[in-house]
């Protein structure tokens, strides 16, 4: 597990979101709304879509703590905001970017590797800025040749 150190830019999105656990992931539900009407949004920088989950200060990681999952995509400016879609506006900040490969089956464990095991042993520790993924080209959805990068807020320990 061998991260590469970004800094991520202040990056104005819109898109949907909703709050939930992980035992009532409801990611699906999130997608299925977002993905039909993702081409109302102007103004779009790109065409990756991001995966953002806001954890609440002190996220303690366990099943039953709610936190907020965004599906977005990245914008210029909010002039003109989608009925039903709202606005976020992430800050500059270092990240830790992992490549992932693969269907979902194996995205949890990947997830419990980076906190447990590569995040104990760097020269980090996790900051409270939002984690995201970002889903681009090479992302196809279920399918084991799909690829994401993983961003995951972090400061110098």
């Amino acid at each position: 597990m061998n991260p590469t150190i970004k800094t991520f830019p202040t990056t104005k999105f819109i898109g949907k979101n909703l709050s939930f656990t992980y035992v009532d992931y409801r990611t699906f539900e999130l997608w299925s709304s977002f993905m039909p009407r993702r081409k109302e949004i102007k103004n779009v920088i790109g065409n990756e879509v991001y995966n953002i989950q806001i954890n609440p200060k002190d996220f303690d990681f366990k099943p039953n703590t709610p936190f907020v999952k965004w599906a977005a995509v990245a914008v210029t400016n909010f002039d003109y905001i989608p009925d039903e879609m709202e606005t976020l506006v992430m800050e500059e900040g270092l990240y830790a970017v992992f490549n992932y490969k693969g269907d979902q089956t194996n995205a949890a464990a990947f997830f419990n590797s980076i906190y447990t095991e590569w995040l104990p042993s760097s020269g980090y520790q996790l900051d409270s800025r939002p984690q995201f993924e970002i889903l681009g080209e090479k992302y196809k959805n279920d399918s084991s040749e799909s690829e994401e990068e993983i961003w995951i807020p972090i400061k110098l320990k």
